[in-house]
């Protein structure tokens, strides 16, 4: 089911009017073939010139809800009720209108917003490719209004020279570009840092106000409700998965401080670099690392920093570098391909967006099998069901493996990319804003059960985050990295960022 509430308007609300409605939904409620409830059954108004914020835990039917928006459901979902977008029902329109809807109307901005940027554009072309407008004065400009610094040059690069935070306000500015009535976000502050999360915030209000937009964003961030949103759908999935227990047992369990012998992973003199054609632009300058066996160390810093890029050249998978890299004292090859496969196995990497490394081709159950099948001894009878066990370890029940990527929300996503990491039992893990897409509760789950595996088998986990409360509970030690250097390191429990 779902609630709809008004949350407390801003000062800026507009007070004694009446917005249009651009969107009226009826008693919706979206299905798998074989039965799994995408989208509970869902009632709600939007309207033009608000910002309304869809929230409710992982797997709720949130991303569901904006897909349904703009007529991309799986094959064969099960849709009753009734949904109106400006007049139009998008999952009843004919293939060529609901491209010209999609084209000129409604404009949406995925949680990966950088797996759809092309990566032979630089950001200017990808602006001006949809602009209704496609002048370079009206590109930067809409760059700039996206809080993106275009005086650094910043409209030349591609897309794999950005930060996530980055590509993600790259992608808004072509939403809107094309001028649209509707906007639809999907955890956009997801990966930006606290200012940067209010610079948007402060946007969308001014978006939905100046351009009379019906602004519709899908979030596990309170702040950013609270900060900008006119009124809130509140849904509620339903029902829930039975591994809550297994995961939440971690919460009681403290790191061991020592873990295995050796010396961990660790990086001096790193300089890290991306070409932009013949140029080549610098994005780590001298950066060194150490993580010893057991610990848990946070990077922070603002977006764009680099702190993605270091985790990216810990796991081998960033090309374009200079310094030294060692585990457990002995030379690390820069890149993986070049690790022996017992190095390969012992760290794992969880990117920050899943969507970009999962198959979409291939079941949850067949990408958990394969690391299984790489890294460790279990016969093949006994493959489905360890698969079984790291979905329970996530959080996500057994039946999930018989889905693809598609049929997953974002947070279900992210789960199963950690689930994927896990699976090669790996000494080292390297995690990319790993709980930026799930709810509070979820959130929890995983960070616990992260502390267990390092209580239990001296797991070193290397967290990138912006939200300081995960910072401060799960993590030791704290390195801030600013403009690629790296500017501090201290303890977890007197946070470099305030």
């Amino acid at each position: 089911m779902s609630d709809l509430a008004p949350v407390q308007p801003n000062a800026s609300t507009p007070r004694g009017t009446t917005q249009p409605s651009a969107i009226t939904i009826t008693d919706l409620k979206i299905r798998l073939p074989h039965g799994t409830v995408l989208l509970p059954e869902t009632t709600a108004r939007i309207h033009a010139g608000q910002v309304t914020a869809l929230t409710g835990a992982s797997g709720s039917g949130k991303t569901t809800l904006l897909h349904a928006l703009i007529g991309h459901l799986p094959p064969g979902a099960d849709i009753t009720g009734t949904l109106d977008v400006l007049g139009r029902a998008p999952h009843r329109l004919p293939a060529d209108e609901l491209r010209a809807l999609r084209r000129n109307t409604i404009a949406y901005v995925g949680q990966d917003p950088g797996s759809a940027l092309n990566p032979r554009m630089t950001a200017r072309r990808l602006v001006a490719e949809l602009a209704t407008d496609p002048s370079d004065d009206n590109v930067l400009e809409l760059l700039a209004e996206c809080r993106l610094p275009v005086e650094t040059g910043i409209a030349g690069r591609r897309p794999t020279a950005l930060s996530g935070g980055q590509q993600r306000r790259v992608a808004l500015a072509r939403a809107l570009a094309r001028t649209p009535e509707i906007l639809l976000l999907d955890e956009p502050t997801a990966g930006l840092d606290i200012a940067l999360r209010d610079e948007i915030a402060q946007l969308l209000r001014h978006l939905a106000r100046s351009r009379n937009l019906a602004v519709v964003i899908a979030t596990h961030d309170p702040q950013l409700v609270e900060a900008c949103a006119d009124r809130t759908i509140r849904l509620t999935p339903g029902a829930t998965p039975t591994a809550r227990a297994i995961v939440g047992r971690a919460a009681s369990v403290t790191a061991s401080p020592h873990g295995p012998a050796g010396e961990g992973i660790a990086a001096r003199s790193v300089d890290a670099y991306f070409r932009d054609g013949r140029n080549r632009r610098l994005v780590l300058a001298g950066a060194a690392f150490a993580g010893p066996p057991g610990s848990a160390t946070a990077i922070v810093g603002p977006s764009g920093s680099g702190k993605t890029t270091l985790l990216r050249v810990l796991a081998g998978l960033h090309p374009g570098h200079t310094g030294h890299l060692t585990l457990d004292g002995f030379p690390l090859a820069a890149r993986a391909q070049r690790r022996a496969r017992g190095q390969q196995r012992r760290i794992q990497l969880v990117p920050q967006n899943p969507l970009a490394a999962l198959n979409p081709r291939r079941t949850v159950g067949q990408q958990l099998t394969r690391p299984v099948r790489l890294h460790t001894d279990l016969p093949k009878s006994s493959h489905r069901e360890r698969v079984a066990e790291l979905l329970a370890q996530v959080d996500l029940s057994a039946d999930h493996a018989d889905r693809h990527p598609g049929e997953l929300s974002g947070g279900q996503r992210q789960r199963v990319s950690i689930a994927r990491a896990l699976a090669a039992r790996p000494d080292i893990l390297l995690c990319d804003e790993v709980t930026s897409a799930l709810d509070a509760d979820t959130a929890t789950g995983i960070m616990d059960l992260l502390t267990r595996l390092r209580a239990e088998h001296g797991m070193t986990l290397v967290l990138v985050s912006h939200e300081h409360h995960v910072v401060e509970r799960y993590t030791d030690t704290v390195h801030l990295l600013g403009a690629g250097h790296l500017t501090g390191s201290g303890p977890a429990s007197r946070p470099l960022l305030g």
